[in-house]
């Protein structure tokens, strides 16, 4: 009775530590880690680029492991072999790019790869009850972040430290940037149906994530919530006779799109929509459509194996195409580390996300399509982000046992 005791103590101990370095990742954003030291100037030492969460994530690890006995079963056991060789193929990629003078390169996989892979580990050691709070917890933190983005927009000031300076304000909530703040609130939208919250929580936060990703101006993640919402009313099972669930649906479709209506039409009157007025196809959609026409600039080699110099491609995107940044994960990783590796990374990432996923309810599918659709119209992928570890752990915290064969 007594080692029982001691182990369900340490077990509620390490539940609430992974949560606080979980947390340390994901909302210590970017802006706030250069107020302490360089992490994403130019400057600094190697160990500088790497992001005090991730560190601790990593520390974290080996305590999470083999502090205490733990026991994997059925699907568990899967996805823990298949994140182990997730962490494994990173960690390899890694020291090749550390020994080819690529350290940079290396440090950016380290802070937005491997870190993922190490929460997934972290989490998979945790009973289903500890995940699913940590689950729980990190989607009530992604609420706060976007009640603070909302309350930014009503102010037209951030809150927190933020270098963005534009013409149309944007907040950023705890995100560090409005697109990380409306990809996050979109995709957040969808987990919010596997919590067991109590059906008004679930809808009041679902309205407030679908308010804060308008409120973020990020169009596109926009667009992708309203196909989201249409597709957990259509397609997400209702547990319902069919007949009664299809005139449910039906019902609550009207009510939905009478209800979206009004919503856009006060967000509208609010100013949340100003960005819309120029269309989607504008000027920044053209930023990401354009910058593909830097491969007709360069050598097949540097296309192949990437370059040394990243300063290199920027300067011609700058100069050439008139673009301040490379805005599109596949062309600022065919640079980094050759489009070969480039393309097995996006395929390793593809891979572990789809074994995850299995046997998981179908809203988990949509969030984590919504997460993918928003972060490939821009550049989430290939930047320094906490959002591929922030997902991936989402996804493990309301895993479910696969069925038993009779």
């Amino acid at each position: 009775m007594g080692e029982a005791r001691r182990q369900n103590a340490i077990v509620l101990l390490l539940t609430f530590a992974v949560l606080l370095v979980f947390v340390s990742r994901v909302y210590i954003n970017n802006d706030l880690m250069n107020s302490f030291y360089e992490y994403t100037t130019e400057y600094g030492a190697f160990y500088e680029k790497i992001h005090v969460g991730t560190y601790l994530i990593l520390l974290m690890v080996p305590v999470a492991l083999f502090s205490r006995p733990f026991t994997l079963e059925g699907d568990d056991i899967r996805r823990f072999k298949d994140v182990m060789r997730f962490s494994g193929l990173i960690v390899l990629l890694v020291v090749f790019l550390i020994l080819i003078g690529r350290a940079s390169a290396g440090g950016r996989f380290i802070d937005s790869y491997l870190v993922a892979g190490a929460a997934g580990l972290i989490l998979l050691s945790l009973p289903h009850a500890g995940r699913r709070f940590i689950g729980d917890s990190l989607l009530i933190l992604n609420l706060v972040s976007t009640v603070i983005g909302i309350c930014e927009f009503a102010a037209r000031r951030h809150f927190l430290p933020s270098p963005l300076n534009e013409e149309i304000f944007r907040p950023t909530g705890l995100a560090g940037h409005p697109l990380d703040l409306g990809l996050i609130s979109a995709a957040s939208i969808a987990f919010v149906l596997l919590t067991a919250w109590k059906p008004w929580v679930k809808a009041a936060a679902m309205l407030t994530f679908i308010v804060g990703v308008a409120a973020a101006g990020a169009r596109f993640s926009l667009v992708l919530t309203v196909l989201e919402v249409l597709a957990l009313i259509l397609f997400v099972p209702w547990g319902m006779q069919r007949r009664s669930e299809r005139k449910a649906k039906l019902a609550v479709l009207l009510m939905v799109a009478v209800g979206g209506i009004a919503l856009f039409t006060v967000l509208a009157a609010g100013g949340a929509l100003q960005r819309f007025q120029g269309g989607i196809v504008d000027e920044n959609f053209f930023a990401r459509t354009d910058i593909y026409s830097i491969f007709g600039m360069v050598s097949w080699q540097q296309i192949v194996f990437g370059v040394n110099d990243m300063g290199t491609i920027l300067k011609l995107v700058n100069d050439k195409l008139g673009l301040p940044f490379i805005e599109s994960s596949p062309v600022y990783f065919t640079f980094l580390i050759g489009a070969p590796l480039a393309a097995a990374v996006f395929a390793l990432l593809f891979w572990i996300y789809g074994r995850l996923l299995r046997h998981m309810p179908l809203a988990a599918w949509i969030g984590t399509a919504v997460f993918f659709g928003a972060a490939l119209s821009n550049n989430t992928l290939s930047s320094k982000t906490p959002i591929i570890a922030l997902f991936m752990m989402l996804v493990l915290a309301f895993t479910q046992k696969a069925p038993r064969r009779p």
